[in-house]
């Protein structure tokens, strides 16, 4: 997996998202035979409330582990759903992000959490606007979204500096070093910045 994807991930899952990372959407050709149109690099899912590190049930502890999620502008009682483009260079979405199969294929394995019909809307909004607002088949509301994971000079609903990504996910292990040093990381991004954090090494901007 690609680096800047795998920070991304571990970012959004510390965030409470649950992810599929990286797969291929298919289509059919003018002659009939298939051909990959483009790759999806993150879907996220999260649902509304506060997300912790761990469980435990001392009020004050419980608080300081809770995750804030700043980057990711997160609205109270709305789901979030985020289709993402990940870049080490400039945050750009692929032109065939917006395509209507790569919409439809992404969008359809959550399907569930929308009313019927509500995915054409979907789909044709985020491909005008960026981020569409439904109502969510349980109640409440999700907003779905593209959001493009990358070199860019500001924080926006459809774009996330991957360089602040980095520098929120080397607080969390700062602030978090004893419960963090205790788990195991798949993720050879974040099982990299764990190792750094262990020995000791540390991470900052240059000026």
């Amino acid at each position: 997996m690609d680096t800047a994807v795998e920070l991304v991930e571990i970012y959004l899952r510390l965030n409470g998202y649950l992810t599929l990372s990286e797969w291929q959407i298919q289509t059919l050709s003018d002659s009939g035979r298939w051909q990959t149109l483009t790759d999806v690099d993150i879907l996220g899912l999260r649902f509304p409330g506060d997300i912790y590190l761990a469980d435990v049930h001392d009020t004050q502890r419980r608080e300081s582990m809770r995750m804030t999620g700043e980057l990711l502008m997160l609205e109270e009682d709305t789901a979030d759903v985020i289709i993402g483009e990940v870049k080490e260079g400039e945050a750009v979405f692929n032109p065939a992000m917006a395509h209507h199969e790569t919409l439809h294929t992404a969008l359809h394995r959550i399907g569930w959490l929308y009313g019927e019909g509500d995915l054409e809307k979907i789909i044709g909004d985020l491909g005008e606007h960026g981020v569409c607002y439904t109502p969510a088949r349980g109640g409440g509301t999700v907003r779905t979204r593209l959001v493009a994971f990358g070199q860019a000079p500001q924080l926006t609903m459809n774009t996330v500096p991957i360089g602040r990504i980095l520098e929120r996910l080397t607080a969390i292990f700062e602030t978090h070093d004893e419960l963090l040093r205790s788990m195991k990381f798949s993720n050879p991004a974040a099982a990299t910045l764990n190792l750094l954090h262990k020995t000791g090494f540390r991470i900052s901007r240059g000026s």
